[in-house]
């Protein structure tokens, strides 16, 4: 095996450690905040009491979205080719339009909380 092979293995290896990473985030997220949505379900009747939820699973979302889009740069970073120069622009504006998103819900979602105080 020569060292542009071992160079080769060892960036995949990187690549899917950090794309791991991702999706190990959002699938934690996804299942806190699905366990919160009953448990406080089952407490609370009024759409207030899952605007925490909804704050906590945006700040998982969009970790794990910056996750996702630093193992497509990676991908990208080892001898890229215009096709996936391209491919990683249209991934990139696509994440960053939806991590711009996400944070405009996140803060609007907080001035709520703030000005209504903690529903519990």
């Amino acid at each position: 095996m020569n060292p542009g092979d071992v160079l080769r293995l060892g960036h995949e290896a990187l690549v899917l450690a950090v794309e791991t990473v991702g999706a190990v985030v959002i699938v934690v997220g996804a299942f806190w905040a699905a366990l919160r949505f009953v448990v406080e379900g089952l407490r609370h009747r009024g759409a207030a009491a899952f605007t925490t939820i909804r704050l906590s699973l945006g700040r998982f979302l969009v970790l794990g979205l910056e996750f996702q889009l630093a193992a497509d740069i990676l991908r990208t970073a080892f001898s890229p080719t215009f096709t996936q120069i391209g491919q990683l622009a249209a991934v990139a504006a696509i994440r960053t339009a939806l991590n711009y998103v996400l944070g405009h819900e996140i803060r609007q979602e907080q001035r709520q909380v703030a000005e209504e105080g903690d529903p519990r």
